[in-house]
Order: C-alpha cells, then structure tokens, then sequence
C-alpha cells in the first residue's frame, strides 16, 4: 500500500487510537490482547483496558487505546490482533 502524505491523512500522529477487539469470554483473552498491544506500544497500560461481556456472556469485548506513530504501526497491529486465535473481530 503507499504511503499517504501526511497532509492527506485524516489521523495526525502520534496520537491516542482505540481499537475494539472481541472474543471468547476465555482465560488469558485479556492478557494475550495487553502483550500483544505492549508490542506496538511499550507504554500501553492494560489497567486501562476497557471492558464489555456479551448479553449472553460468552464473548468479551475489549477496548484498548494506544498511542499510534504511524499507518504501518496501525496496519500491522490490526494484521497481529486479527490473526490471534482468541480473536474474533477487530475494529
């Protein structure tokens, strides 16, 4: 994909970015997602990870906010978090 010019792009970096993430209501789902996050951005903070069960309680979403430097950073975060198996949906 090339890059889009800054002045083109409609997100500024850095900035905070908040990414919802759903899956399985599961042991280890929310710590698997804070690994994963922390390796885009070591200062992430898992306290602050927001979270919502299912009505019926068998998924969990997840909302975490990092702060993105870039498109590539943003693109390969989605890539990672969409191909962990505990991983249902990312948006």
């Amino acid at each position: 994909m090339p890059d889009i010019p800054p002045e083109q792009s409609l997100i500024q970096y850095p900035c905070r970015f908040p990414i919802k993430v759903m899956g399985h209501k599961a042991d280890g789902f929310i710590e698997a997602i804070a690994v994963i996050a922390r390796q885009f951005d070591p200062t992430f903070d898992s306290a602050a990870i927001e979270q919502r069960p299912s009505s019926g309680g068998r998924y969990l979403g997840l909302t975490i906010t990092i702060t993105a430097t870039s498109r590539d950073q943003l693109d390969e975060l989605y890539r990672t978090l969409s191909t962990h198996p505990m991983v249902k949906v990312v948006l």
